[in-house]
């Protein structure tokens, strides 16, 4: 697999100049406003998954216009909480997929949540969060549906959903709200890094090979979907180049990358030809916090696999590590009470 993009060194030294809305800030602050607003609770129902060491909740979130938005919660069985959480997003054209099958997270001893990505996987793949938009005009995908408009955009939707999902697991009160990172691959990734964004306070984010970064730079030149739907749909729209990517810089996660602060922990392979690593990097070197970063010099968007996940491991438990208990000498409090009443009681979380 030969490199298609820059070369490291060319990698390591791009700060490419991205159009940046004006009203970026507003936009957001506006369409977080409105689904606050039409809020509900967030439900955890237990499921039985033939697990012995983790415990399972189908979780249901108000998200973009307080639309349900699906997923799982994963526990770690006898864990004491409020523990650190990993609010994972998912790649292009996953669903939540079936209770059992991603605990990794809880299997280190973890929340976990997972959010279900509207419209993907929906049905058939184990998604269960349809997107109810109705847009048309679109080539076959997600990157163009509702392109022609910021607010009807897919992934306004979208981000909006995931910053809900995670305000939702801040606030179980198995969870310690001071401890929560984001993560995903690929549009998971972008995810994590707008949610990092529009989420302060949050202990850090993992984005591996991440989509939807300087997301006109990959529409020129990614030899593979998703980035290809963008070229796609102006190849036959020709006269709405600039109307496409002034609505798609809305949620450029290159773009939002900048506003984060939580540490980072990025992964970018050089041989990556669905999301090209000059994307990424566009992303890495705008990142507002500290950060971190793992290249993976003969891999596709593949990425890191395994070995990264070992990586990650390490990285979660320098930044997730519970805080030491207080002496019972030194304080009123017995030790442990207040972890005890956080688990029954979400205000204390």
């Amino acid at each position: 697999m030969p490199l298609t993009d820059l070369t490291l060194a060319q990698c390591l030294t791009l700060r490419p100049d991205l159009d940046e809305p004006a009203d970026l800030d507003a936009f957001w602050d506006r369409t977080l406003a409105q689904a606050r607003a039409a809020g509900g609770p967030a439900r955890f129902v237990p499921v039985e998954t033939g697990l012995t060491q983790v415990t399972t909740c189908d979780v249901t979130v108000p998200g973009f216009a307080g639309e349900p938005v699906r997923g799982w919660l994963h526990l770690p069985v006898g864990a004491e909480g409020p523990l650190g959480c990993v609010v994972e997003f998912l790649g292009y054209g996953r669903g939540r997929g079936l209770a059992h099958e991603q605990v990794l997270w809880a299997n280190a001893g973890y929340a976990h949540f997972i959010m279900d990505t509207r419209g993907q996987g929906w049905s058939t793949a184990g998604g269960d969060t349809p997107d109810t938009a109705d847009v048309g005009g679109t080539v076959p995908g997600f990157l163009t549906r509702g392109v022609e408009s910021p607010h009807d955009h897919y992934y306004r939707r979208v981000f909006t959903d995931a910053v809900r999902f995670v305000e939702a697991a801040r606030a179980h009160p198995a969870v310690d709200p001071a401890r929560t990172v984001v993560t995903g691959i690929s549009q998971g990734g972008g995810i994590a890094l707008a949610a990092a964004a529009l989420v302060p306070g949050l202990a850090g984010v993992m984005p591996d090979v991440p989509f939807l970064c300087d997301i006109r730079r990959g529409a020129n030149i990614a030899a593979q979907p998703p980035y290809t739907e963008v070229a796609e749909y102006l190849r036959l729209h020709r006269e709405r180049t600039e109307t496409v990517f002034t609505t798609l810089s809305y949620v450029d996660a290159a773009l939002l990358a900048s506003r984060a602060t939580a540490p980072a922990l990025f992964s970018i392979a050089m041989m990556d030809e669905i999301c090209p690593p000059s994307t990424c990097f566009a992303a890495y070197h705008r990142y507002g916090g500290d950060k971190d970063l793992r290249v993976y010099e003969f891999n596709g968007h593949e990425g890191g696999g395994g070995h990264h996940r070992r990586e990650q491991l390490a990285w979660l438990r320098e930044r997730l590590a519970p805080p030491r208990p207080k002496n019972p000498v030194d304080s009123a409090d017995p030790v442990g009470s207040t972890v005890l009443s956080a688990l029954h009681d979400p205000q204390l979380a």
